[in-house]
């Protein structure tokens, strides 16, 4: 019996050498196109598509392999019932079908790409190869990546596929189907206007690029998973110990906190909370600042920077224990001064590839609960001074920051500042007056002349009264309480300025 290879490619990387090598072991080669054309000039004998369907290509191309006299050889099963039918309508069975599609990603990735052309690059025979054949893997080989020609040929020449590699052949080529319509449907919906944070259907599809030893904890599994054509926004350019899945929490924290600034900034992060924050002319004197903060919480920390990490910040460290240090770049005596001394810290270099974040998800019972990031914070357009006395120029540089800072904290979260460097960290706490408290007592004297920043309103007085007694001068918050005018009150009475920005900041 005639075997029988259709090749159907656009991505043509390795088609020559494949199709040298199965017309080597006595395949038929069936090609259409592009794929016939390559063949035919290197010297390949090629049957076309239209030889085979009794019928030309129509329509500029885009109807070539839609006919029984293709889809036929494919989807019959090898029993005496279809391989007689086959035979009655003179059908050649397929045995290797070779197909990827026409790079509709890439296309719609073009800047200005207009619909009508996008819409021609949507593949129709291809995806109907793809899925033909796969369905049928009991019976046909389907081949969608040019990664698996080599070993598709070492089987040939075995004599065949076996079940299972013809399985992950096919669970291969229906999730390039599944990923491709993906694409398509989501452009689509842009086309006609939805939201494309929250769209009205929300598919997500990521691939699994590493196995990790475990989760937040050692019962629990995990692995990390890229949006498909997403590359990677950190390279490991150091360390002898392998990224953990409570390391990559905490390096998205850390980075999110500094890529906020164009000043020069570092954030030190331990359970995705800052227990340092700061900015300044230079990252050496960010880095100090913030370490000031809280350097016992730092031990065991991931640092960031938004600049170059040099010899004298390595040296600034001292032997501060960290565990990962992530930043734009590292110079060459950085790096060499770091392997010596701190052999198990992950050096991640920023690789400014993947693109920000859309939108924030999280898995309920049944379902996703899905949001646009919080990506206010550093705007002062709508804060309104609601007290007697108003803020200095420095005051107000810090409650700036301050805001920001507070927007990476978690709820309820209290942040002491003072020149644009955290002083005291409050997070996490099930009452706002207790998070003034603990980030007062992790500030001590430093809290006197500094600003407070809360990520939600203050519902009653006493947690500003509880700031007060520290010495704070300036207070931001969002406002929207019931009983603001009782803690604009207070305030005018202890002297202290206050802005409100209307903006609420909570991150549970």
């Amino acid at each position: 019996m005639t075997k029988r290879a259709i090749l159907s490619v656009w991505d043509k990387t390795g088609l020559v050498d494949l199709a040298r090598g199965l017309a080597g072991h006595g395949y038929e080669l069936v090609a259409s196109g592009g794929s016939a054309r390559m063949l035919v000039e290197a010297g390949l004998p090629v049957t076309q598509v239209d030889d085979v369907t009794g019928h030309p290509e129509i329509l500029g191309g885009r109807v070539k392999t839609l006919h029984p006299a293709i889809h036929g050889g494919i989807l019959s099963r090898r029993t005496d019932e279809h391989l007689s039918e086959l035979k009655e309508h003179g059908i050649t069975p397929v045995d290797i079908v070779v197909c990827n599609l026409y790079p509709f990603q890439r296309t719609i990735a073009t800047p200005g790409v207009t619909v009508a052309e996008a819409i021609e690059q949507i593949d129709i025979g291809g995806v109907t190869l793809l899925r033909a054949a796969a369905k049928n893997h009991e019976s046909v080989a389907i081949v969608c990546d040019p990664a698996d020609y080599d070993d598709l040929l070492l089987s040939v020449a075995h004599g065949s596929l076996d079940e299972k590699k013809r399985q992950q052949l096919a669970l291969k080529a229906f999730r390039m189907t599944a990923t491709y319509d993906v694409a398509i449907s989501d452009w689509m919906a842009g086309v006609v206007g939805e939201d494309a944070a929250l769209p009205e259907l929300l598919t997500l599809r990521a691939r699994k690029v590493s196995t990790m030893r475990y989760g937040e904890n050692s019962h629990q599994q995990a692995a990390l998973y890229r949006f498909e054509g997403a590359e990677p926004a950190f390279e490991k350019i150091g360390g002898l110990k392998d990224l953990s899945y409570n390391n990559l929490i905490d390096l998205e924290a850390a980075w999110a906190m500094v890529e906020e600034f164009d000043r020069p900034a570092c954030a030190i992060i331990k359970h995705t909370n800052p227990s340092g924050l700061a900015v300044a002319d230079d990252l050496v004197t960010a880095f100090q600042r913030a370490l000031e903060c809280d350097p016992v919480s730092a031990f065991g920390s991931i640092i960031a920077c938004n600049r170059e990490v040099t010899a004298d910040f390595v040296k600034a460290m001292g032997k501060l224990f960290t565990e990962i240090i992530a930043a734009p770049s590292f110079t060459d005596e950085a790096l060499e001064i770091l392997g010596r001394r701190k052999k198990n810290c992950r050096l991640m270099r920023w690789t400014g590839a993947a693109a920000a974040p859309q939108r924030v998800v999280s898995e309920v019972h049944g379902g996703l609960l899905v949001q646009t990031v919080d990506d206010k914070g550093g705007d002062m357009d709508g804060w309104k001074v609601v007290t007697e006395r108003q803020p200095t120029e420095e005051e107000l540089r810090d409650l700036r920051f301050a805001v920001i800072a507070c927007k990476h904290v978690k709820s309820n979260a209290i942040i002491y500042v003072k020149d644009e460097a955290t002083v005291g960290v409050g997070a996490g706490q099930m009452n706002r007056v207790d998070s003034v408290r603990i980030g007062a007592w992790r500030a001590g004297d430093r809290t006197k002349g500094a600003v407070l920043a809360s990520d939600a309103f203050f519902p009653f007085a006493d947690g500003l009264e509880e700031a007060a007694k520290t010495g704070v001068t300036a207070v931001v918050q969002p406002g929207g309480s019931i009983r603001d005018d009782e803690v604009i009150e207070a305030a005018n009475r202890l002297g202290i300025a206050m802005v409100m920005t209307g903006v609420r900041h909570f991150k549970h």
